[in-house]
C-alpha cells in the first residue's frame, strides 16, 4: 500500500459519510487524513450524542470488506478517501447456528474475529472441547426446491441463555482447567450429563430428571416428515459442492458475507477426534453421534444392510434410554461409570488405533500371519475368481505360496501395502469376509482382493492391513486393539437367533425415523422393525454414553467415513475428476463411480503450496511425482485448510499434545507455511 498520498488527495472533499446501523442514519463528519480510526469514532459518537454503550461498535470499510480495527492507523496509513462509505456498526452480532443435531440456537458471535476465532468462542460457550476440529458451514441449498425466507425446522430455533461472549469478558468456561485431562469431571455420574452451571444456563430438560444439557441428550426423531424434508446428495458430485460452503477459517465473517441472523451449520469439519472422552465429553459426543446419525440417515456415507440395521438398533436403544425414567439408571450408577472407565481404551476414539497398551510384549520379533486365504485379481472381461493361496504377512508385505510347503521358496505373488487404499467387502449372513486392497503403482492403483473364511482370521488380516497401509507392523501397540474393535464391530451386527428372547414389535420403534429411505422402499415397515428388534439384543446391555461411543466407533469404521471430497482438474487430465481428502491422504477419484484412481499419504509428503494467481494446488512427496491440481466450483483455500488442518492435527495426536498451538495452526490453514 503506498502512504506517500497526500490528505488533499485522500480526502478531496472534506466530510467523511458513515452510516450507523443501529439507528439507521448517516452521519457526516469533518475530518483530515492524518486523523486516527479511534478518533473518528470519538468524533462520531459525540455528533451522534444518543445514550449508548458504544464499546462493541468498530468502523467497517464496505468496499474493501474489512473491519477498521487498528484504531491507532491514520486514515492516510488505511488509504481511505472521503468517497469511502463505512459503517459503524456492533462487532458482536445474532447468529442462527444449525448444530450438529440439527437443533437450532441463536448466539452472539463477534463478526469481526476470524472465524477459527469465532469457532473457538462458540465452542467455549457450548462446553465442547477441541474447537478446531469443527467450523462453519454455509447451508445447501436443495435445487429441486424453491428458495422459503424461513425452514420449518428453523422456527424451532433456541435463545441461547447465559453469558454472550464479548472482547475481553471471556466465559465462565475461560479456566484453563476445562481443557485439562486433569480437570474435575463436568458430567453428572448417573446419566453422563454437565453438571452446573452448564446445566443452570442451557435450560433445564424435560427427558431425565438429572435436568441435563439439551446439548448432551439425544433427541429422537419425532416424524418421517423430517427426513423426508431434509436434503439428500444424490450423488458424490452433490456430496462435492455442499463442502464448497465451508467458510474460510482466516478471514471473518462478515468478509465473507454473512449476515445478521443467517443460518450457519456447525460441524466437525476434521474427522480426527483427539481425545474424545466420556467423562469430560457428553456434549461433544452427543453431537458427534448426533453428526453420524444424520449422515447416516441422509446417506452421506454409504454403508450395508446389516451395518444399517446395527446402526438403527443402537439408534433405538440410545432414544430409549434418552426418555426413560432414571430410575433403574441412577440404581446402576456407580457400576455404570465403573464400566465406563474400563472400557475407555476400548471405546478410544482415533483413527490411529486408539489409546496404546502399557504391554510392550515381545519386542524382539515383529509378529507375522501365516494362513490359506483366497486371493482374486479383477481384470477387464473376466469373471470372478478367487484362488487359494498359503499366505504370510510380514513386516508390510504379502508374500503369496502355491501351497505351504513352498512357504521357503520363491512367492508366487508378493505385494508391499505401503501407502494401499483397504476397504471392508463384509456380508455377515452370507459369511462373506473380503477385504478389498487398492496399491499404489507407477501409473494408478492394483486391485487385489483377499477372502477369508471366518471372522477371526478377518479381523486379523483386516488390521494388519489396516496398519500396514500406514507403514506399521503388527508389532504396533495399537495391533491387539484394532483387532478387537473389528471383531466388535461384526458382532454387533450378527442376528439374534433366538427369536423367544426378542421384545414384541411396538408402535415406539418407528422404523422411518431409523434407516435411510432406502431400506424403505425395500421392506415393509414391519419386517424393518423385525430386524431391528434382533440387531438390538446384541446392544441391549450397553449404557447410554457407551451405545454412544460404539455407534461413533462403527460410523468410523465405515469405509467412506471422512473422506471431504471436491471436484478438481488434475494436471495432465482432460475431464473433472475428485479429490478426497481424508485425515491421512488425498485420494484421486472417478467422478462417477468414486473408485480410487491413486492414493498419497501425507506421511510421504514433503511440501505442499499454492498458486493462489491460477489457483493451483501443489503437493510434493519424497519419492513419487508430485500432485498438481486446480479447483473446479470451490476456492483452492478451502483444500488448502483441509491438508493444513489435517498435517496438524496428526502431528498432534502423534505427539499426544492437548494443547492447541492456534497460531501454528493458523498458519498451516493460512498458507503461511
Amino acid at each position: 500500500m503506498d502512504f506517500s498520498l497526500t490528505n488533499t488527495q485522500l480526502l478531496s472533499s472534506p466530510d467523511l459519510k458513515m452510516h450507523v446501523t443501529d439507528l439507521n442514519r448517516d452521519v457526516s463528519l469533518r475530518v483530515t487524513g492524518e486523523i486516527h480510526i479511534g478518533g473518528v469514532m470519538l468524533k462520531l459518537v459525540e455528533k451522534l450524542d444518543v445514550k449508548k454503550d458504544w464499546s462493541d461498535h468498530a468502523l467497517w470499510w464496505e468496499k474493501k470488506k474489512t473491519w477498521l480495527l487498528k484504531t491507532h492507523w491514520t486514515l492516510d496509513k488505511y488509504g481511505i478517501q472521503a468517497d469511502a462509505r463505512l459503517l459503524f456498526s456492533p462487532q458482536h452480532k445474532l447468529l442462527r447456528l444449525q448444530l450438529p443435531n440439527m437443533k437450532h440456537m441463536r448466539v452472539k458471535v463477534n463478526f469481526s474475529d476470524r472465524v477459527f476465532k469465532a469457532v473457538s468462542d462458540i465452542c467455549k460457550t457450548f462446553n465442547i472441547r477441541h474447537p478446531e476440529e469443527l467450523s462453519l458451514l454455509r447451508k445447501p441449498r436443495d435445487p429441486k426446491k424453491k428458495k422459503k425466507k424461513l425452514e420449518e425446522a428453523e422456527e424451532e430455533a433456541l435463545e441461547l441463555e447465559g453469558p454472550l461472549l464479548t472482547p475481553g469478558s471471556g466465559s465462565i468456561y475461560s479456566s484453563p482447567g476445562l481443557y485439562s485431562k486433569t480437570m474435575t469431571p463436568t458430567y453428572d455420574s448417573r446419566d453422563g450429563s454437565p453438571l452446573s452451571p452448564t446445566t443452570a444456563w442451557f435450560g433445564d430438560s424435560p427427558l431425565s430428571e438429572g435436568n441435563p444439557s439439551i446439548l448432551a441428550v439425544s433427541q429422537p426423531i419425532t416424524s418421517p416428515d423430517i427426513l423426508v424434508k431434509m436434503y439428500k446428495p444424490q450423488s458424490l458430485l452433490d456430496k462435492a459442492k455442499i463442502n464448497q460452503g465451508w467458510l474460510d477459517s482466516s478471514r471473518s465473517l462478515m468478509e465473507q458475507d454473512v449476515k445478521e441472523n443467517e443460518v450457519l451449520l456447525l460441524r466437525f469439519k476434521y474427522h480426527s477426534f483427539f481425545d474424545l472422552n466420556p467423562k469430560y465429553d457428553a456434549i461433544r459426543v452427543n453431537q458427534l453421534y448426533e453428526q453420524a446419525k444424520w449422515a447416516i440417515l441422509l446417506e452421506e456415507i454409504e454403508c450395508t444392510e446389516e451395518e444399517m440395521m446395527m446402526f438403527a438398533a443402537l439408534q433405538y436403544h440410545i432414544n430409549k434410554l434418552s426418555i426413560m425414567s432414571s430410575d433403574n439408571h441412577m440404581n446402576n450408577s456407580e457400576k455404570e461409570v465403573d464400566e465406563v472407565d474400563a472400557a475407555l481404551s476400548d471405546l478410544e476414539i482415533t483413527l490411529e488405533g486408539g489409546k496404546t497398551s502399557n504391554t510392550l510384549g515381545d519386542i524382539t520379533s515383529i509378529p507375522e500371519l501365516a494362513d490359506y486365504v483366497k486371493v482374486f485379481k479383477p481384470k477387464k472381461l473376466t469373471l470372478k475368481g478367487y484362488k487359494q493361496y498359503w499366505c504370510t504377512f510380514k513386516d508390510i508385505t504379502i508374500s503369496c505360496y502355491k501351497s505351504r510347503e513352498e512357504a521357503h521358496g520363491t512367492p508366487a505373488h508378493q505385494m508391499n501395502l505401503r501407502g494401499c487404499e483397504v476397504t471392508p467387502d463384509v456380508n455377515i449372513s452370507g459369511q462373506k469376509f473380503n477385504i478389498k486392497l487398492l496399491i499404489p503403482v507407477a501409473d494408478g492403483m492394483n486391485e487385489i482382493w483377499l477372502r477369508c473364511d471366518a471372522e477371526k482370521q478377518y479381523a486379523q488380516w483386516m488390521a494388519a492391513c489396516r496398519l500396514a497401509s500406514k507403514g506399521k507392523t503388527m508389532a504396533d501397540s495399537s495391533y491387539n486393539l484394532e483387532v478387537q474393535n473389528i471383531l466388535s464391530f461384526l458382532k454387533m451386527q450378527h442376528m439374534n437367533p433366538d427369536p423367544q428372547i426378542i421384545e414384541p414389535i411396538t408402535i415406539d420403534i418407528n422404523p422411518e425415523c431409523l434407516v435411510s429411505p432406502r431400506y424403505l422402499k425395500k421392506y415393509k415397515n414391519k419386517q424393518i422393525s423385525a430386524r431391528i428388534l434382533e440387531a438390538h439384543q446384541n446392544v441391549a446391555q450397553m449404557s447410554l454414553i457407551e451405545a454412544k461411543m460404539r455407534f461413533i466407533q462403527a460410523w468410523q469404521s465405515l469405509p467412506e467415513f471422512g473422506i471431504t471430497h471436491f471436484l478438481a482438474k488434475f494436471q495432465g487430465g482432460k475431464k473433472d475428476e475428485l479429490i478426497g481428502i481424508t485425515y491421512n491422504r488425498l485420494i484421486r477419484m472417478d467422478a462417477s463411480t468414486g473408485d480410487a484412481i491413486k492414493t498419497w499419504r501425507f506421511s510421504n509428503m514433503k511440501q505442499w503450496n499454492v498458486n493462489w494467481e491460477i489457483k493451483m494446488v501443489t503437493v510434493e512427496f519424497a519419492d513419487e511425482p508430485s500432485l498438481a491440481f486446480i479447483c473446479a466450483e470451490v476456492d483452492c483455500k478451502v483444500v488448502h485448510e483441509f491438508i493444513g488442518g489435517y498435517i496438524f492435527l496428526s502431528t498432534r495426536a502423534k505427539d499426544q499434545n492437548e494443547s492447541l498451538d492456534e497460531e501454528m495452526f493458523y498458519k498451516l490453514t493460512s498458507g503461511w507455511v
